[in-house]
């Protein structure tokens, strides 16, 4: 696995406090979770924050992205109000869907953030569909969808690239492969574990990371996301990755045997949090550190004070308008 690179041109001190700030973020999740002030189930994103933080950094801030479930990361990276995240986790009335969609609903349209889905694979349809709207329109603006590595076992995630290929739409495709469905490990659900050869066969131009180095992942997506702003249709891209926490929940599950600390491990010596921080001087890293945690105790305590919806809202913004 490759370890950072040290380039001061893609800006480490805004990769840092990315990372730093999606990481704290869910470790104070995963602190208050046994509380039962957060009042949604939460799939945490900790081990795996580069690959979003990685992807948005090379993006516009007019492109748009569409997320799965475990979806904090996504939303912190692309720009999300992270007061009104930690609001809808409480499932107050300030929250990002007013309390009703929980951590696996967060949306941000302001910052592009068209939110996530609690079923596998429907984002990706959805995604298809914002950029055949972007290429109708002429817009020059692109779509990218994050999934896990489970999603391209749903028929959707083919329907979806064999049309994004066949109308050349302006769509990446990225999957976070961190090698499990669940508990099943991807050996035991596919026969051929390269999933961006799988996507080359749909007529999609693929690759293959080695892992979740951050750098090279802004390196990658800005090549992929200038081809295709210039038309060349779309791209996909696998980025392995590891979760370092229980599927749903906030707590380690390594004794639950589908899984061992020992396969755990070289992914954590690898922390792209640690080792970007590590690239910083002391005092600009210590600085990001004391502004991020601030800005996280508020929004928690923003959580904390904020009231909950009033029972008339129950059946508010069920129909349109």
């Amino acid at each position: 696995m490759a370890r950072v690179r040290a380039q001061r041109d893609v800006g480490l001190d805004t990769l840092y406090r990315s990372l730093y700030l999606i990481r704290r973020v869910e470790e104070e999740v995963a602190r208050i979770y046994p509380t039962d002030k957060i009042k949604s189930p939460v799939h945490l994103s900790i081990g795996q924050e580069a690959i979003s933080v990685g992807v948005c950094q090379a993006l516009r801030a007019d492109d748009v992205v569409f997320g799965t479930y475990r979806g904090h990361a996504l939303y912190l990276a692309k720009g999300g109000d992270l007061k009104s995240m930690i609001a809808e986790l409480y499932g107050k009335a300030a929250g990002v869907t007013k309390g009703k969609g929980g951590s696996m609903h967060l949306i941000d349209l302001t910052h592009g953030i068209m939110g996530g889905s609690a079923v596998v694979g429907t984002a990706i349809p959805h995604a298809v569909g914002y950029a055949y709207a972007l290429k109708l329109r002429g817009s020059d603006s692109i779509v990218t969808s994050f999934f896990g590595d489970g999603a391209t076992e749903e028929g959707v995630f083919y329907e979806s690239l064999n049309f994004a290929a066949l109308k050349r739409l302006p769509v990446l495709f990225v999957c976070e492969n961190n090698f499990y469905a669940i508990h099943s490990p991807l050996q035991t659900r596919q026969a051929n574990l390269n999933m961006a050869e799988r996507a080359s066969s749909l007529g999609v131009v693929s690759r293959r990371l080695v892992d979740d180095d951050v750098l090279t992942l802004v390196k990658e997506v800005g090549l992929a996301a200038a081809a295709i702003r210039q038309g060349g249709g779309p791209r996909f891209l696998e980025c392995p990755t590891y979760r370092w926490k229980e599927h749903v929940g906030p707590s380690d599950d390594y004794h639950a045997g589908y899984r061992t600390l020992d396969e755990a491990k070289p992914w954590m010596e690898r922390d792209q949090v640690r080792l970007v921080g590590s690239l910083l001087a002391a005092p600009e890293r210590q600085q990001i550190e004391l502004d991020v945690e601030r800005e996280v105790s508020e929004a928690f305590d923003f959580a904390e004070s904020s009231p909950f919806p009033e029972d008339s809202d129950l059946m508010t913004d069920v129909y349109a308008d």
